[in-house]
């Protein structure tokens, strides 16, 4: 018990236990087939397009399961669904790298689905919402800057892994590590309850006016929804056609593969930023940045407007930012009371949009062609925008600065070592 309390007292330890967790999750899930779908379509037989929709089974699941986590976790049980988040993510590992045909296969996705849930970023960000309350922005922050790494290590650790002991063994080796990296990991540094804000002299009192809770107003959480599942569900047809559009604009093999490796670092670039100057503003200007970012940089790819390689880096600060404001703009608007039921509401069409994106990339490309499905994605990252211009002033006109952090609670950098 006393080592729990040393763990949970220090925010640092909590967000490196679960920036770890998210790195694994988001890893042996969402990224798994990037690498695996090939060997898995080769040794089985089973059809490529069947394998894929592994991920999009998985993500309709979650996308059922997100306001139940959302409710879990408003009801201080956050600690609890994110260990079950890893046990269901070990298990359905384990009978997907033991599955017999595409039925227990599929049948593992939908266990992963359930995992998947509570086990990224909108599960994560409710536990972090929940339990530091309005102070949550820069772990949220610092959280999204672990999450950006998942693929740069999980993918070269896949290959390696395929390459020496197959695909099969690769999905047991994962879910070995949720049993023994994340689960434990979640179970020694997650808080089990909510922290209350102290009494003046540290932060405000829970009865203040800056933490008194604000009843959601329902035009602004569909807003807010409507905004991030556009944002999502653009970036998710981006990656799973991202080789597939470069190619079809006249940028493919190693070209290709260059400019699309300057995504992530990109997308860390402009977390580190937002970590050092996001307190100085409120989170719906990040929300308005990565929408118009994101818009820019796939409109003018479509025209053949600008050098591709300074669009695609402006893309990626756009879905670098875009995670964060997902994250940090209903904290703001809604408070702690709300936050966790409104995150789990919020993921559903997200997650189901994600679902949907690469049978409808797949659709546009046909039917479109690259640049126009590329204008199409345009249109509709620069309505997120309009709608972010319009959250602003939905939201008492043009909205103030948040308020520093108070000198008790670590924000920034200063949180890895407090």
């Amino acid at each position: 018990m006393g080592l729990t309390r040393r763990f949970t007292s220090r925010r640092g330890y909590v967000v490196t236990g679960l920036g770890i967790g998210q790195i694994l999750s988001w890893g042996s899930t969402f990224y798994l087939l990037a690498v695996l779908a090939g060997p898995i379509a080769t040794d089985t037989g089973w059809s490529s397009s069947l394998v894929m929709a592994g991920v999009s089974v998985g993500l309709v699941i979650a996308g059922l399961g997100s306001p139940r986590v959302g409710a879990l976790v408003a009801g201080n049980h956050g600690r609890t669904v994110l260990i079950a988040s890893a046990l269901l993510l070990a298990l359905g590992l384990a009978v997907l790298g033991l599955a017999p045909n595409l039925w227990w296969y599929l049948g593992a996705w939908v266990i992963l689905g359930l995992g998947m849930s509570g086990g990224l970023y909108s599960g994560a960000f409710a536990v972090l919402g929940h339990t530091y309350g309005v102070s949550a922005r820069s772990t949220i922050n610092l959280l999204t800057l672990f999450g950006g790494f998942a693929s740069s290590i999980c993918w070269p650790l896949s290959a390696v892994l395929v390459n020496e002991v197959g695909w099969r063994w690769t999905a047991l080796a994962y879910a070995g590590a949720h049993l023994l990296i994340t689960a434990p990991l979640y179970a020694l540094t997650i808080p089990r309850q909510p922290l209350a804000p102290t009494p003046e002299g540290g932060s405000r009192g829970p009865n203040s006016e800056a933490h008194r809770p604000v009843a959601p107003r329902w035009p602004l959480i569909v807003l807010v929804a409507t905004i991030s599942t556009l944002g999502t569900s653009t970036a998710a047809l981006m990656s799973m056609h991202m080789f597939t559009l470069l190619a079809g604009i006249g940028i493919a093999g190693t070209a290709a593969v260059v400019l699309a490796a300057t995504i992530g670092p990109s997308q860390v670039g402009a977390r580190l930023i937002e970590l050092v100057i996001g307190r100085k503003h409120h989170p719906l200007w990040t929300m308005l940045t990565a929408t118009c970012a994101m818009a820019v940089a796939i409109s003018f790819l479509g025209l053949g407007i600008m050098v591709p390689a300074i669009l695609v880096i402006v893309y990626g600060v756009g879905i670098g930012l875009s995670s964060i404001a997902n994250g940090t703009v209903p904290l703001a608007l809604f408070g702690q009371e709300h936050y966790a039921r409104i995150m789990g509401r919020i993921a559903l069409p997200s997650l189901l949009a994600q679902a949907a994106a690469p049978i409808i990339g797949t659709v546009l490309i046909q039917n479109l062609g690259h640049r126009n499905t590329l204008m199409v994605l345009g249109g509709v990252t620069l309505l997120a925008f309009a709608l972010a211009i319009w959250l602003m002033f939905l939201h008492r006109g043009k909205p103030k600065p948040c308020a520093p952090a108070p000198a008790s609670e670590p924000s920034g950098l200063s949180a890895l070592g407090s």
